[in-house]
């Protein structure tokens, strides 16, 4: 059984940083596209940032140049390293991977609270 476990998020001030961590947890599986999505409160979950399997990225406009995806397939596991966090990246993180050879699919962490003052 496939499992994400996230750590990393909190609460930070303003221009701070915080790094999130995604890893996958189990044996005998492939995990493919790693990313991580967010979600405010009011909002739909939208993408930050994802990065394949051969570390190819892409990034939210609102995140470029502020955040940086990164991935260590030897421990299945994705990092998110967020500098000069505003107010409006305030939300739930969600860590998102597509696992599996035959029939990849889907599987998603239960969510991690980051908060930013102002």
């Amino acid at each position: 059984q496939v499992q994400l476990v996230e750590s990393g998020g909190g609460l930070v001030q303003a221009g701070g940083s915080l790094r999130l961590s995604c890893a996958a947890s189990g044996s005998g599986f492939k995990v493919n596209d790693m990313g991580w999505y967010r979600q405010a409160p009011g909002n739909q979950r939208e993408l930050v940032a994802r990065i394949t399997s051969d570390s190819s990225t892409n990034y939210a406009d609102s995140v470029k140049g502020r955040f940086t995806i990164s991935r260590d397939n030897a421990k299945n596991t994705a990092y998110l390293q967020m500098n000069s966090l505003v107010p409006e990246d305030t939300a739930v993180y969600y860590c998102n991977a597509v696992i599996g050879v035959l029939k990849p699919r889907p599987y998603w962490g239960q969510g991690t609270q980051v908060t930013v003052s102002s």
